[in-house]
């Protein structure tokens, strides 16, 4: 069996759903809790996926000074609190990692 029409499919009943919602949205005007609730969805998202990243290293739980990712990922968002701006973040937040990973022996 190809994976090819299973990627197909996959792929249109993705679009779908979206699609669905955009669509819906349009026409159907949503409780102000709703609205309100939605607006914290987004940093939720990027929360589940950057904060395993920074903190998980091998499985376990590394809050040690040697994570460099974590020290890049606190630079980062003390530049996001001072600037609230998304791209100096993460040119700020790659330049400490990479700048850390080129001075820190490995």
């Amino acid at each position: 069996m190809s994976w090819f029409p299973v990627l197909v499919v996959a792929g249109l009943v993705t679009f779908a759903i979206r699609l669905s919602f955009i669509a819906l949205l349009g026409k159907v005007e949503l409780p102000p809790i709703v609205t309100h609730a939605l607006r914290f969805v987004p940093p939720a998202v990027l929360s589940a996926i950057v904060f395993p990243e920074l903190l998980v290293r091998e499985g376990a739980l590394d809050l040690r000074p040697g994570n460099l990712r974590l020290v890049a990922g606190v630079v980062a968002a003390l530049v996001a609190w001072r600037t609230r701006n998304v791209v100096l973040t993460i040119a700020v937040g790659m330049a400490a990692l990479w700048t850390l990973q080129a001075l820190v022996p490995a």
